[in-house]
């Protein structure tokens, strides 16, 4: 009742479970649904302003890894995270329920379609960023490589899972990054990475500054 209260002239429908279940197409609901507008997303480069640390994703598509990177991001202390139009929509219920909530507590935004097709992670670097793609190449340098902690302001790039980031985006960006794996695993899951590359540039910042 208190709830409702605050609803102000919002209308409030009451249904059965099974209609509500029906209006979803599940039986997960826990009894409320609402709809709701979005408010329109920030530019790409209104997030960087200000910022020191951001998590770039090109062509993630899969729901619970968006959501994952998400709770990471927020957890690891990156400032933003800024998504290809490929990417899976942040605010779908399953990425919703994988980042804890942490979709509407990190600054995201998405790139326009032609900009990332034409320039890429030329953009963040004309914002002074310098860009980090998480890729397997021979002239990958470690997660911890002095030179890539150093930077001021740093992009970490991610992939889609299996087929990773495209190779124009790589050869864009001015470091090619890999996290040194043991007993012949050669990677991990891009929400697994995300936390292991976020937790190493967090540190190496704090590190830098202190």
């Amino acid at each position: 009742a208190d709830v409702i209260g605050r609803c102000g002239n919002i209308p409030v429908y009451t249904a059965e479970f099974d209609v509500l279940t029906k209006l979803t197409g599940f039986p997960l609901t826990r009894g409320v649904l609402c709809a709701m507008r979005r408010r329109p997303l920030p530019k790409a480069e209104m997030l960087c302003r200000g910022a020191e640390r951001v998590a770039v994703l090109e062509n993630v598509m899969n729901p619970a890894n968006i959501g994952s990177i998400f709770r990471s991001a927020a957890a690891l202390g990156m400032d933003a995270v800024l998504l290809t139009p490929d990417c899976s929509d942040p605010l779908y219920r399953r990425a919703i329920r994988v980042s804890m909530g942490t979709v509407f507590q990190i600054p995201w935004a998405y790139f326009e379609d032609e900009d990332w097709q034409e320039r890429g992670p030329s953009i963040l670097g004309s914002l002074g960023f310098a860009t980090a793609a998480m890729a397997l190449r021979e002239d990958s340098v470690s997660i911890d490589d002095p030179r890539l902690l150093s930077e001021e302001r740093l992009a970490v790039v991610l992939g889609a899972e299996g087929d990773g980031l495209t190779d124009r985006t790589i050869d864009r960006c001015n470091y090619t990054v890999r996290i040194p794996m043991s007993h012949g695993v050669d990677s991990l899951n891009v929400a697994a990475a995300s936390a292991v590359a976020f937790w190493e540039v967090r540190t190496g910042s704090a590190a830098t500054k202190s």
